[in-house]
């Protein structure tokens, strides 16, 4: 993958070239180079967003990251019995000659750093590109692309790097992992929020907040402006206070950008935590890749 690029951009490139329901009834198991190269967090972001290409769910087969993930937590389990549990891991994949019913490959190069610019997952764009000029490059049927468009306040052909945003949302069981804060902490870390933005950061658990801390990243986020809010789905779809208000734009980390999602006529920009965090600082829609050394 080239810099800059994350797991939660891999999901959204597959969703732009397949749709919200290109797999619509399968089960989808993602393989290749860079499949087995992602952390298991980063793997756990892209299963976790098959479900938005329609898919019935999504599985990436066992291996040696997936065990050192596993092993010495509080359930795994112990002695002679994770011997025995991993040697039964082992066989839970697809044999070699395995047939499926429908076979994509994609070449990692051609992704870069994703934003969305309409209204559903699939409507989305590297970073640096412009907004597809018609509906049939945007694979969206054509009434409900202008709908899109008109509802998020953006025009076709539209390039979107420099656009100013108001909120950001940093969490959902999409990207709230420990991953997705050391990634977000990286680029905030010496800088300072802008002030025209409000940023809600919200672990996906208890157990990911007490890592924050123990990481001493809560002081990192706190010198450079942020807060951290208590753990749960928060802003991904406005649950208690945490919404965001009509017309204003949100930068956000969660897994969906319906109307309404985060709030009555908010407008939502699906990214990854790097693209949020260079949003949080810069003020509006920021390349992460500037920051990145």
């Amino acid at each position: 993958m080239q810099k800059g690029v994350t797991a939660k951009d891999v999901a959204l490139f597959l969703m732009s070239q397949l749709t919200t329901s290109g797999a619509t009834g399968y089960f989808v198991e993602y393989a290749g180079d860079v499949i087995t190269s992602l952390s298991m967090e980063g793997r756990l972001t892209l299963c976790n967003l098959s479900i938005e290409m329609g898919a019935r769910g999504g599985f990436v087969a066992p291996d040696e990251v997936t065990f050192n993930y596993i092993k010495g937590k509080e359930f795994a389990p112990k002695g002679d019995d994770w011997d025995k549990a991993v040697a039964y891991w082992k066989t839970l994949k697809s044999g070699d000659d395995a047939v499926f019913d429908k076979e994509l490959t994609f070449d990692a190069n051609d992704i870069e750093p994703r934003i969305t610019y309409g209204t559903n997952p699939g409507m989305g764009i590297g970073i640096t590109e412009q907004i597809p000029a018609n509906a049939v490059q945007a694979k969206s049927p054509e009434q409900g692309f202008e709908k899109a468009l008109n509802y998020m306040g953006f025009k076709a052909g539209e390039c979107l790097l420099g656009k100013p945003i108001d909120y950001i949302f940093l969490g959902a069981c999409t990207n709230g992992r420990i991953e997705d804060f050391r990634a977000f902490a990286s680029i905030v870390k010496g800088r300072k929020k802008a002030e025209n933005v409000i940023a809600l950061l919200v672990p996906g658990s208890w157990a990911v907040d007490r890592q924050i801390r123990e990481e001493g990243i809560d002081k990192v986020l706190e010198e450079a402006g942020f807060e951290i809010r208590q753990p749960g789905c928060s802003a991904c779809l406005a649950m208690n206070d945490d919404k965001v208000p009509a017309g204003k734009y949100c930068v956000s980390t969660s897994n969906r950008n319906f109307e309404g999602r985060q709030g009555p006529g908010s407008r939502t920009i699906l990214c990854s935590p790097l693209v949020a965090a260079a949003a949080a600082v810069t003020g509006v829609i920021t390349d992460p890749r500037v920051f990145l050394l």
